[in-house]
């Protein structure tokens, strides 16, 4: 196979199955393509994955950045060979038994969950959740590490330093907050009709948090605050260049949600939606479960990627590790940050999206 030199673009999609197929591999290889997001239906074997994703890294020069939600609890895409990780909930609980024990559960959960991709050449998982538990939305629920966003901070640091000590990045969602409406964005547009400054008091505390301990990806909900702008987060310069960027100070990637989601749709067709959330801040958008409205996109976008952008996507490739889990699985401090993994509670089914 013939590495091309192409700089990276800013759409990151999906690919049919376990392997890439020729459709897959047009895609792929079109300049306005920046990354891969992974799902259940890609993964067979800890060898498959593995060969997918050298497959898919081996098309381009800059590689692809190949992400997946693999958060643990409902959202783990790949399971047989990989550590059953808890819903960050168990964290939660964990910090109101013992707080240092928490912190440290949560760096070994980081970690685990880092170290098991990285060996099979998935950079970035878009975790952790920075949502805060309000009791109100059942697609956050146990995703959520506490109802108090102090605590959420200082876990889903530990979790991010977790990440940072086996090679990856982390990706915070869903700014600036999910946790406060029933609605689920990925069949509904909710609406969160709190003022700014109830948002910034309690909602923010966890992104700004992550932000000073140099996160390096935020994904902004599909919710819209219609006291502060009336277009949802990921479409909204309000909150991604004058709050995000400018008020907390982020310099990372800030991606889209799927745009494919229901609570994506108020922009347009496909290109309207993508226009729109690249034109309010963010460096790549997300689009997933749909090849027709992929090719659509790729057909009609027609976006040159600003050097900013490209520098910060260029931060988010991770540090695969050489000999894949036989490796791995010799390594000490994996070892031991499996051992404590284990000891913390389980989970029970999966959500179809992030």
């Amino acid at each position: 196979m013939t590495t091309r030199s192409i700089p990276l673009g800013p759409v990151m999609l999906d690919v049919e199955g376990t392997h890439v197929t020729d459709a897959d591999r047009r895609r792929l290889i079109h300049p306005l393509a920046g990354g891969v997001i992974l799902f259940t239906r890609n993964y067979l074997s800890a060898g498959q994955l593995a060969g997918l994703t050298e497959e898919i890294h081996a098309l381009r020069n800059p590689p692809l950045v190949i992400a997946v939600d693999h958060e643990g609890g409902r959202v783990q895409r790949f399971r047989d060979g990989f550590a059953a990780l808890p819903a960050m909930r168990e964290l939660g609980w964990a910090w109101d038994h013992a707080q240092q024990e928490a912190r440290q559960l949560a760096q070994e959960v980081g970690f685990v969950l880092a170290t098991e991709l990285l060996a099979h050449g998935v950079d970035l998982s878009l975790a952790p959740v920075l949502d805060i538990d309000r009791g109100a939305s059942s697609v956050i629920g146990d995703r959520a590490f506490h109802s108090d966003p102090r605590v959420i901070g200082e876990l889903a640091r530990a979790v991010l330093h977790g990440f940072r000590q086996a090679g990856m990045n982390g990706v915070g969602k869903h700014f600036p907050g999910h946790g406060h409406v029933s609605a689920d964005s990925h069949h509904e547009v909710p609406v969160d009709e709190r003022t700014y400054e109830a948002i910034e008091a309690a909602d923010l505390v966890p992104f700004r948090r992550l932000i000073e301990a140099g996160l390096g990806g935020i994904m902004p909900a599909h919710v819209i605050y219609p006291k502060v702008d009336d277009r949802p987060a990921g479409y909204s310069t309000v909150w991604l260049k004058q709050v995000l960027r400018g008020r907390l100070g982020f310099d990372g990637v800030i991606f889209s949600d799927d745009l494919s989601m229901e609570g994506a749709r108020g922009a347009g067709g496909v290109t309207e939606r993508a226009r729109a959330a690249l034109g309010a801040g963010c460096d790549m958008v997300l689009l997933c479960n749909s090849p027709q409205a992929v090719d659509d996109l790729l057909d009609n976008l027609g976006y040159a990627m600003p050097a900013v952008s490209l520098a910060r996507l260029a931060r988010m490739h991770g540090r695969l590790l050489a000999g894949g889990m036989p490796r791995l699985r010799e390594d000490a401090r994996y070892a031991r940050a499996l051992q404590a993994v284990a000891a913390l509670g389980k989970r029970e089914g999966e959500l179809p999206l992030a």
